[in-house]
């Protein structure tokens, strides 16, 4: 069985501006990995099965639009190993997807470069083909418009799970984002993103990109208030997340917010 890491997301910032004509919204992000992850296994099988994780979905259609692709049976079996919080705002189902991908079309006789095997994973979601990349990248359009950034990468991340609350899907927190009339000022949010992560050197820069559109917590004033240089909410949420320069003060940190949730420490990664 051919295994490999799925690792989580960050949204370091995220700028969402109008609906476009095929119902998806205009967006500005900077994403980058974590270290956090989930595992997953695939090998060419008699027939498609996924085990480990019942509810999913995103990996048993990753390997049929894999197979529909290539023109064969998705004969594969693979076996999901669960860590990054599910409906959390850090892409675990997503890099499942890619990562099974990945895995699936090394098996081919003939894989599918990257080019094209990004045309089955823009299908499943708008953060899969991120994950088929290396390094932080700046995505636009749907999210699928993908550009790499050189960003730092020696800091810390605490995250936060809020205890007792629970995400809306993703198309409720659009619209509300568009029952509050948020879209107006695209345009200049994003101009003025851009122009921060221009000037992103070291890690205390990233403290000048702007606030997530979709969502906020308390929690983010809590973490800058244990220290973290920068502090918000991960895509749609709930994940709220803090970056530290010194370990010791991530330990801290994370210490003492267990009373809000589940948490964890981690740090930027490069690839899965």
């Amino acid at each position: 069985m051919r295994r490999a890491p799925a690792t989580a997301k960050l949204n370091l910032a995220l700028v969402v501006g109008p609906r476009r004509d095929d119902g998806r919204h205009q967006i500005t992000t900077v994403l980058q990995r974590l270290d956090l992850a989930d595992r997953i296994a695939v090998e060419p099988a008699a027939r498609l099965r996924v085990e480990g994780y019942p509810e999913d979905t995103l990996v048993r259609r990753a390997l049929e639009s894999l197979a529909a692709a290539v023109g064969v049976e998705p004969s594969w079996e693979a076996r999901i190993w669960k860590r990054i919080p599910v409906a959390a705002g850090l892409g675990g189902g997503s890099s499942d997807a890619a990562t099974a991908l990945r895995l699936a079309n090394d098996t081919l006789p003939q894989p599918l470069d990257l080019e094209a095997l990004a045309a089955p994973a823009a299908g499943l979601g708008a953060d899969v083909p991120f994950f088929l990349t290396a390094g932080p990248q700046l995505g636009e359009g749907t999210g699928t418009e993908l550009s790499a950034l050189e960003l730092p990468q020696d800091y810390w991340v605490v995250l936060v799970l809020p205890r007792d609350v629970w995400k809306a899907s993703t198309a409720a927190v659009y619209d509300d984002f568009d029952d509050r009339g948020a879209r107006e000022g695209f345009d200049e949010r994003r101009a003025a993103l851009l122009e921060a992560l221009a000037r992103v050197r070291r890690p205390r820069d990233l403290a000048a990109l702007p606030a997530n559109d979709l969502a906020a917590s308390p929690l983010s004033d809590e973490l800058r208030r244990l220290g973290a240089f920068r502090a918000d909410v991960s895509g749609a949420g709930p994940v709220v997340y803090g970056l530290f320069h010194h370990r010791r003060q991530a330990v801290a940190a994370e210490r003492d917010l267990r009373g809000h949730g589940r948490t964890w420490i981690t740090v930027p990664t490069w690839y899965g």
